[in-house]
């Protein structure tokens, strides 16, 4: 039966069929075995740079008969090879004609063929298994199906240069989860792969390369076993170290670099280590300059932006090294109108590709600017980067949004940035936009920026309390993912923070006591920390206290009384006691501690626990308890937008950080 397209471009494509691709299908079926090798091989040369012939044979049925001969033990071994070759040709047109492959279980053939001992037949195999596994529409997933594949590639690695390359690229195609990683670690890869960065042909050196990419990308196991290897007794390490020289090729720098950038951020090696300080940062920083093509760029940009993203200090060289700040304003003018550009199809493919630029600038600044107030500085003076921030805010690619508001988080952890640049640029407003129809992704992003810009000092929180935020942030904790619920009440906690009685309450009614106490017993520690911290900013200044009191209080005291009794983590039962203690600081809402034995036992108890946390919570309790009303109380603990251990009265500067570990 003919494996046919889909509907549309099957009637389209029927219309154009000729004789002579009829006559090439009709041959296949020739009694004749002679025959039918030479209508192969003329098929083969009419579909070469052909698509619309590819197209008319693989409706005619082509597909079919061709796998059917390549599989039949009784065709010779040269017709074998050109039915693979030719099938390899018509994988190399269109993604329908790679579906209308797979669709005809090309795969499963081809990977049945390479148990064939003839050499050239396994090639003409694995080329066309890898043009087929090389495209983004074909399953990986085929490729481990079968326990037995895995091992048996391992083994053809050693028969020549050309089954090393293909498989080699087979493998970095086809790993893309962990467990993929896991299947061909346990297989041998690295023992393997390894020998064959020194093979004399380039093409060989450079998949086994990608290959080594691939595995290492955050697998600690991968990594650690990689930093032992050697090569002709040289550690791999080194031999990575070679292969960003600049005379080589930029490919191989760049793979070179994302190899020992992969095994750093899994912990194989130091950040402080030579080859990480002075070659791959150094070769990733120049890979940004504008001599490099846009993909170049690209890379390189992101490369070095998640290899020093948990690292003070690499932000800091890379900050001053070839003065990247201000070389990657460049990527927001590419390609410019006196572009040097000549090439034509180089310049239409740039055009369609420039965002991918902002997108990689945005990402490095991001992670440039993640911890060093100086670097953020830099940042912000760079010819009108906010500008550009809040243009990036509002772009039609949801991945330069999300790297924008990226950045724009990484920037708000400034004190001095949320009192300046912020303010004169009125970021909240493209913010609050974008927080209205946003994938969760950027939800959390963005609503992870809005928790800073709440925060008691800076000038946004006014406008922001102004246009309406309460009733979207009350509706991020009733999302189903516990990022965005801690953002939301993350965001709530920091305006209530010494908050006018009226945002309080308009804070209590559209959160509802219900949704506030289902929260003080969600199953993410971070969500409970979250809501005991604006329950703390809530019962803030006596009058506070007693009003919100004397209308919750018998469902506060519960949830209070469940927690302590509840097995939770000391900061979190170190949270539940600052309450008490600042409802014990109420006029008349001490009374509900004051009549409750056993919460008194409770206190009492906390006062002789072996944790000096609880028992300093435990002891401002009775502290605010036993103070004159004349007098100013001991221990009022407003809770701050963050530091879960301040007993100060006003609550430390410390910011909503990664929105996946807040």
């Amino acid at each position: 039966m003919a494996c046919l397209l889909e509907a549309p471009l099957r009637i389209s494509v029927l219309s154009e069929v000729t004789a002579t691709s009829r006559h090439y299908v009709d041959r296949l079926f020739d009694p004749d075995p002679q025959k039918v090798l030479q209508g192969v091989i003329d098929m083969k040369n009419a579909v070469i740079g052909n698509n619309k012939q590819k197209a008319n044979l693989i409706v005619l049925g082509a597909v079919p008969r061709l796998l059917y001969l390549l599989q039949q033990s009784s065709s010779s071994l040269e017709l074998r090879t050109e039915c693979a070759v030719v099938l390899g040709s018509l994988a190399m047109g269109t993604e329908n004609n790679i579906k209308s492959l797979v669709d005809c279980h090309i795969i499963p053939a081809l990977l049945q063929g390479l148990l064939c001992p003839d050499l050239i037949f396994i090639e003409a195999c694995l080329r066309c298994l890898r043009t087929v596994f090389i495209s983004p529409v074909t399953p990986v997933q085929l490729l481990y199906t079968d326990p037995t594949v895995i091992p048996h590639l391992m083994s053809l690695l050693s028969r020549s240069q050309r089954t090393q390359e293909y498989i080699t690229q087979i493998f970095s195609h086809c790993c893309k989860t962990p467990e993929h990683q896991t299947v061909l670690f346990n297989h041998g890869a690295i023992q393997n792969i390894a020998p064959l960065l020194i093979s004399p042909s380039y093409k060989v050196r450079m998949q086994a390369l990608k290959c080594f990419s691939v595995l290492a990308y955050e697998n600690t196991q991968v990594s650690m076993t990689l930093v032992n290897v050697l090569v002709d007794g040289e550690l791999l390490s080194q031999v990575f170290v070679r292969m960003m020289q600049r005379d080589q090729p930029i490919e191989m720098q760049l793979t070179a670099a994302k190899c020992l950038t992969y095994m750093c951020r899994a912990g194989a090696i130091r950040t402080d280590d030579s080859c990480i300080v002075l070659k791959t940062l150094p070769c990733l920083v120049r890979m940004c300059s504008k001599e490099h093509l846009l993909e170049e760029r690209v890379e390189g940009a992101e490369t070095l932006a998640y290899l020093m993203e948990p690292d003070v200090e690499l932000q800091r060289i890379a900050s001053t090294t070839d003065h990247l700040v201000a070389m990657l304003a460049d990527y927001f003018k590419y390609p410019s109108s006196v572009s040097a550009i000549t090439d034509i199809k180089r310049l239409d493919h740039d055009l369609k590709h420039a965002h991918e630029l902002r997108q990689a600038a945005f990402k490095l600044y991001a992670s440039l600017g993640s911890n060093d107030e100086d670097i953020r500085k830099k940042i912000t003076e760079t010819e009108n980067m906010m500008d550009r921030i809040v243009s990036g805010l509002s772009e039609s690619s949801i991945k330069v949004r999300l790297a924008a508001v990226r950045c724009l988080h990484s920037l708000s952890r400034s004190v001095q940035q949320l009192r300046t640049s912020f303010h004169d640029h009125a970021v909240w407003k493209p913010l609050m936009k974008l927080l209205q129809n946003a994938p969760d992704e950027v939800l959390v992003m963005a609503s992870s920026t809005l928790c800073n810009l709440l925060l008691e000092f800076s000038p946004s929180k006014e406008p922001i309390l102004e246009s309406g935020v309460i009733e979207l942030l009350c509706s991020l904790t009733q999302s189903d993912s516990p990022a965005l619920r801690v953002n939301g009440i993350w965001a709530l906690m920091n305006m209530a923070f010494q908050a006018d009685q009226k945002v309080k309450v308009e804070i209590v009614r559209c959160l509802g006591t219900e949704q506030l106490f289902r929260l003080l017993s969600d199953p993410d520690t971070n969500v409970l920390m979250k809501t005991l911290g604006l329950l703390r900013n809530l019962l803030s200044t006596r009058p506070h206290i007693d009003q919100i009191m004397s209308s919750h209080g018998k469902q506060i005291m519960q949830a209070v009384t469940l927690i302590l009794e509840a097995e939770h983590s000391i900061e979190v039962k170190e949270q539940t006691l600052c309450i008490l203690a600042n409802i014990a600081d109420g006029n008349t809402a001490k009374e509900l501690i004051m009549t409750n034995d056993d919460m008194l036992q409770k206190i009492k108890y906390y006062m002789g626990h072996s944790n000096v946390k609880l028992q300093l919570a435990a002891t401002f309790c009775i502290s605010n308890l036993i103070w004159n009303e004349e007098d100013v109380p001991l221990f009022s603990a407003p809770r701050g937008p963050l530091h879960h251990t301040a007993y100060a009265v006003k609550g430390e500067a410390v910011f909503c950080d990664d929105a996946n570990t807040l």
